[in-house]
C-alpha cells in the first residue's frame, strides 16, 4: 500500500494523518499474543480479511488497549466505528482495515525510560543524577518488600503501583549503566529474552514436556549446561542469592538440589525427619546445640513446604500478618477496657485471642 492509499484511509475517517504512524498488516497478530508496537502511536492494521483474524486481532490488541477504546473499521461499505470490544463479528465486510488511535503520553516503555534518562540529564533532578548501582539497592530491597506486602495482601492498587516502582528500579539502573558503558536497557531485554527462550525448548522448540517436573529438571540441566559453557566452577546452588530471605534460600536451595534427584522418594521421609529434628532439640545440651538443630528443623520444615507445593517465606508473611491482625485486637479490646495489656492475665487475653479468630481475624 502506497502513501496515496495511506492518505485516501485517512481522508475517509475524516481525520488528518498523524505525524507518528505504525502501519502492520492483519496477518502479523496471528501468531502473536500482545502487541508489537507502542500504544503511544496510532496505529493502522491493513487487510484484515476474515472474522476470524479480525477475532485474533482484537484478542491481541485487547492484552494492552481497554476493550472500551474506540477504533474505527473502514471498508467498502465505509466507516464503522465501535469499541474494540465490539470490533469484528459479521456486520462487517472484509476485508477492512482498523484504525486504533494511541493512548496518549506516558503508555509506551519508550515514553518511561525516556523521562528516566531525562532524570539523569544535565538538567535532570539533582538527586536522580547523584545516584549509583550502590546508592540505589537499598530503594530496590524496599521497593521489593512493598511489592511483596501487596501481594500478601491481594492489593490490586497496590500491586499495580509497586510493580511501577520496581520498574523504576530496574530502569534506572540500567540508564546508569548505559551512561557507565557497562550494558543498556536493550541489553537487559535482550539477555532475558534470549534465556527465556533457550530455556523454554518445550514453547519455543521441539522438545515434548508433559509435566511440571519435567519442564523444571530440563531447566536445571540447560542451566546446568550453561555453566559449563561459562568455564566458571560454580554448582547448582551458587547461583542462588546470598542476600535471599533464609526461608527463601532455604526453599531455593532444596528445589534445584531435589531437580537432579537429590530428594527424600516419599513425604514420610519428611515427616520422619521432623520428628527426628524435635527429639534432637529436646536432647540439646546447651544454646548451641540448640540454635543448630533449631537451624536444622527450620530447613527440614521448609522442605516439607516444597514437598506440599507451599512458599515457605509466603506462608511465614501469612502467619506474621494473622498474628499481628489477632494481638491488635486483643490490645484495641484491653483498650477499650482502660486497662493495660500487662495488667491483664494471660487467661484473660487468650479470650480476646479465641474471639479475634471467631471473627475470622
Amino acid at each position: 500500500m502506497d502513501f496515496t492509499q495511506i492518505a485516501s484511509i485517512f481522508e475517509t475517517l475524516r481525520l488528518t494523518p498523524p505525524s507518528k504512524l505504525t502501519l502492520l498488516e492483519g496477518h502479523e497478530f496471528t501468531p502473536r499474543h500482545y502487541p508489537p508496537t507502542p500504544p503511544d502511536v496510532d496505529m493502522l492494521i491493513l487487510n484484515i480479511e476474515s472474522i476470524e483474524m479480525a477475532a485474533r486481532v482484537r484478542t491481541v490488541l485487547m492484552a494492552v488497549y481497554a476493550g472500551s477504546h474506540k477504533v474505527s473499521a473502514v471498508g467498502k461499505a465505509g466507516v464503522v466505528e465501535a469499541s474494540l470490544g465490539e470490533f469484528g463479528g459479521d456486520g462487517l465486510s472484509y476485508p477492512v482495515d482498523l484504525y486504533i488511535p494511541s493512548l496518549g503520553e506516558g503508555t509506551s516503555f519508550e515514553s518511561f525510560a525516556e523521562i528516566v534518562a531525562h532524570l539523569r540529564a544535565p538538567d535532570g533532578c539533582p538527586w536522580d543524577k547523584e545516584q549509583t548501582h550502590q546508592t540505589l539497592r537499598k530503594h530496590l530491597l524496599e521497593e521489593s518488600y512493598e511489592t511483596l506486602s501487596a501481594l500478601d495482601a491481594d492489593d490490586v492498587d497496590g500491586m499495580r503501583e509497586e510493580f511501577g516502582d520496581l520498574l523504576l528500579q530496574i530502569v534506572l539502573n540500567s540508564q546508569i549503566a548505559y551512561e557507565t558503558k557497562e550494558f543498556s536497557m536493550t541489553d537487559v531485554v535482550k539477555h532475558i529474552y534470549d534465556k527465556i527462550v533457550r530455556r523454554h525448548p518445550h514453547v519455543f522448540g521441539d522438545l515434548k514436556l508433559d509435566s511440571v517436573d519435567g519442564v523444571l529438571q530440563n531447566w536445571e540441566k540447560l542451566k546446568e549446561k550453561e555453566r559449563g559453557g561459562k568455564k566458571e566452577d560454580k554448582g547448582i546452588l551458587d547461583g542462588v542469592p546470598a542476600a535471599l530471605p533464609a526461608l527463601s534460600q532455604s526453599q531455593e536451595y532444596q528445589e534445584r538440589a531435589a531437580r537432579v534427584g537429590f530428594d527424600w522418594p516419599e513425604i514420610e521421609g519428611v515427616l520422619d525427619k521432623i520428628r527426628e529434628e524435635i527429639e534432637e532439640i529436646k536432647t540439646a545440651q546447651n544454646p548451641e546445640q540448640v540454635k543448630g538443630e533449631l537451624g536444622d528443623l527450620f530447613f527440614v520444615l521448609v522442605n516439607l513446604a516444597r514437598w506440599r507445593d507451599v512458599d515457605a517465606e509466603s506462608a511465614l508473611r501469612e502467619a506474621n500478618l494473622k498474628f499481628k491482625r489477632r494481638f491488635a485486637h486483643v490490645e484495641k479490646s484491653a483498650k477499650g477496657l482502660g486497662r493495660n495489656l500487662s495488667d491483664m492475665t494471660l487467661e484473660e487475653m487468650d479470650s480476646y485471642w479465641n474471639e479475634a479468630k471467631k471473627f475470622g481475624m
